[in-house]
């Protein structure tokens, strides 16, 4: 009798550990491919011989992608629920990543970076929303560690990229030896995560921005991209020229922060749990101020490093803990709290880039500076952040 009962106890057991690993594993597949793209930019932009200007109009069609992703978005999380949404937008997207790979010329390129954007956010918009489910099943806060996992992911995949252009393997060739495991892998966590509602009403439109209470929170998407985007592009630039840093050094600067945004992440939610998550978004962005007007006081690019090191830990809880807070009203707050913060991570960089034509480094890294103060200010204000 007692052998009986125990191999079902068993097996349900193990079941129970493989459903709650399986969103988890969502998430870092999802930085894996998004590492791995972002790691062959620089192969991707010399396989077609493409000018810096037109490479950044390149990186904006990613970005436009993202933010006319709304009416997708919203209705395949009403007609599928998140799960179907997850695998469909996760495939779709393996298929645009090898078709980045084999893209021949510039506008081709353009056209799949831009199908990136589209399938990229569907996807993150269908996880996030059942990790939101999640937490308000459970009552647990983990948001953030789920952030954190996919921040690892993505720093696993460019790190695989560095490792696939230094051994001379084409982008194309680099992206469907990815393609075949993540696609049985991702299909293996989604047929393992818990079935959730369909049907869900969301309204049909073609953009959406967010409406009141959530204005704050997209507000704070939309600053909080801005200052992350930005980070990730100049902030190597920014210790090149104006420390004349070496291209072994310069990329460290993007390394320290996004460790620490890593490192950060992984106890964001036990801190949740004892701090709120007002308090800590506030708090974070002050901290992240200091930490970037400290990179531009810096004497040198080495103390810099940890002037981008403490911005990381302070940004680190502003995604997290908005995108809970936003899921938490329903798929629909989410995908338009995600389309203006996608707006933001379109429309930062570019700015950083006038601000230092015109007015130089060191002023466009305080800009990011000031940006973070913005997010305290609008941190504090918002209602919805508990």
């Amino acid at each position: 009798m007692h052998t009986t009962v125990s191999v079902p106890r068993r097996s349900s057991s193990v079941l129970v550990l493989a459903q709650q690993a399986s969103l988890p594993l969502v998430f870092a597949l999802f930085g894996l491919i998004m590492g791995s793209w972002a790691g062959r930019i620089p192969a991707l932009a010399a396989g077609v011989n493409v000018s810096h200007a037109a490479l950044s109009m390149v990186l904006l069609c990613g970005g436009l992608g993202a933010v006319v992703s709304y009416p997708i978005s919203s209705f395949m999380m009403s007609r599928f629920g998140a799960r179907k949404t997850i695998l469909a937008a996760g495939l779709a997207l393996l298929c645009v990543l090898v078709a980045i790979g084999m893209a021949p010329d510039v506008s081709r390129l353009m056209m799949a970076v831009l199908m990136l954007g589209i399938t990229a956010s569907t996807f993150d918009v269908a996880m996030n929303s059942a990790a939101a489910r999640r937490e308000k099943e459970s009552g647990k806060s983990e948001m953030s560690r789920l952030h954190g996992l996919c921040c690892a992911g993505g720093l696993v995949g460019a790190t695989l990229g560095s490792l696939m252009a230094s051994m001379k393997i084409a982008p194309a060739t680099h992206f469907l030896m990815l393609a075949g495991p993540v696609a049985v892998l991702l299909w293996l966590a989604v047929n393992l995560l818990e079935a959730d509602e369909v049907g869900v009403k969301v309204e049909k439109k073609k953009f959406a921005l967010p409406r009141g209470p959530l204005v704050l929170l997209g507000l704070l998407g939309f600053f909080g991209s801005m200052a992350e985007g930005s980070i990730a592009d100049w902030s190597g630039l920014f210790l090149k020229e104006h420390f004349g840093a070496s291209d072994g050094l310069a990329p460290l600067a993007l390394s320290s922060f996004s460790v620490m945004m890593l490192m950060s992440r992984m106890i964001g939610d036990k801190m949740k749990e004892r701090h709120g998550a007002k308090r800590l978004v506030t708090a974070g962005a002050l901290v992240a101020a200091s930490g970037l007007f400290f990179a531009v006081l810096a004497p040198n690019a080495y103390i810099a490093l940890g002037g981008f090191a403490i911005a990381g830990v302070g940004l680190a809880l502003v995604f997290p803990f908005v995108f809970s807070a936003a899921g938490a009203q329903g798929p629909a707050a989410l995908a338009a709290v995600a389309s203006m913060a996608y707006s933001g991570s379109l429309m930062g960089p570019p700015a950083i880039g006038a601000v230092a034509h015109f007015v130089g480094m060191q002023a466009a890294i305080a800009y990011v500076g000031g940006l973070a103060l913005v997010i305290a200010t609008v941190a504090c204000r918002t209602r919805l952040l508990k």
